[in-house]
């Protein structure tokens, strides 16, 4: 829609400055009702805006129990990825699981990882020169317990996905426009989705504010070093990366994001120095020590690996 040229004010109408037009836009937005979350909350599915460096759309997420959901299928997917036909080889010739990575990144992680090994090698020697047979036995079992009923019970979020890629949508209308159609997706195997898609209007279409994450800001915040990062922002990028990487069935996201991994620690270390005393100080103690090259090329790789399995609608 073009825009319209602006009015001139009437002679008697007394122009406004900028303090008393701020004002009155602070009480439009205060005057305007929330988007009704009754929907969203019957349905037990929520709106998403995600930015991404290609743009800004919404999707659809869930929480289910894994053994309710089946997952997306990635096979006409992955037949089109370079990057995987390049594993499989690998993996043939070589008899041995291999995921390929960013390489500027998996050298910073080496080296780091080749440092860490050192200083904590005596270390693990000591506790498991300490840990009797029967203690060993006992944890693996209560281990394989324990996988075996969170692989059923463990709540996993599910996208508005199809064949295993992301669709986004740059307008809530849109965003309708395909749920009431009724084209295929992963969504609609919930028992909440006929629901949804008759009673869907655009204007629900209203994520929360922790449902709003901007991925196209994280790179250039790490780049900007320690003092600079934008630790709310970095935290959310991590949640939401790992969501996606589950749902997209992304094997080298979830490798990079693992416990232990470098861009893990920095994520532990961000939730840590949010919070006040001790646990906060040690925090930002453990910040200073992540090297922001590393961290800010392992992202690059994120966001590039989800980038490229978005199907972008308008």
């Amino acid at each position: 829609m073009a825009r319209q040229s602006p009015q001139r004010p009437d002679a008697d109408e007394p122009e406004l400055d900028d303090t008393d037009a701020a004002a009155a836009a602070d009480e439009v937005e205060e005057d305007r009702p929330p988007a009704d979350r009754a929907l969203w909350d019957e349905v037990r599915i929520d709106p998403v805006e995600i930015a991404l460096p290609a743009g800004t759309g919404f999707t659809l997420r869930a929480y289910r129990q894994a053994r309710e959901l089946t997952p997306t299928d990635v096979a006409e997917r992955d037949q089109d990825d370079p990057f995987l036909a390049r594993r499989q080889v690998v993996e043939t010739e070589e008899d041995e699981e291999v995921v390929i990575l960013d390489e500027e990144f998996a050298a910073l992680s080496a080296e780091e990882d080749d440092e860490d090994e050192e200083k904590d090698a005596e270390s693990r020697r000591k506790g498991k020169a300490d840990a009797s047979d029967d203690e060993k036995a006992e944890a693996d079992e209560d281990d394989a317990e324990d996988d075996e009923d969170e692989a059923g019970d463990e709540e996993v979020p599910v996208f508005l996905t199809h064949k295993g890629r992301l669709l986004l949508f740059k307008t809530p209308e849109s965003l309708v426009t395909f749920i009431r159609s009724g084209a295929p997706n992963d969504l609609s195997q919930l028992d909440s989705w006929n629901e949804l898609s008759e009673r869907l209007e655009p204007a629900d279409i209203a994520p929360l504010d922790e449902d709003t994450y901007e991925l196209d800001l994280v790179v250039e915040n790490l780049r900007g070093g320690h003092d600079a990062w934008d630790h709310e922002l970095l935290i959310e990028a991590g949640e939401i990366a790992r969501d996606l990487a589950y749902a997209l069935r992304l094997p080298a996201v979830l490798d990079m994001l693992s416990a232990g991994s470098s861009l893990d620690d920095l994520d532990e270390a961000l939730r840590a120095s949010v919070n006040g005393g001790v646990g906060g100080f040690l925090g930002r103690r453990r910040l200073k020590k992540i090297g922001a090259q590393t961290a800010s090329l392992g992202w690059r790789t994120i966001v590039g690996k989800i980038s490229a399995v978005v199907d972008w609608r308008d």
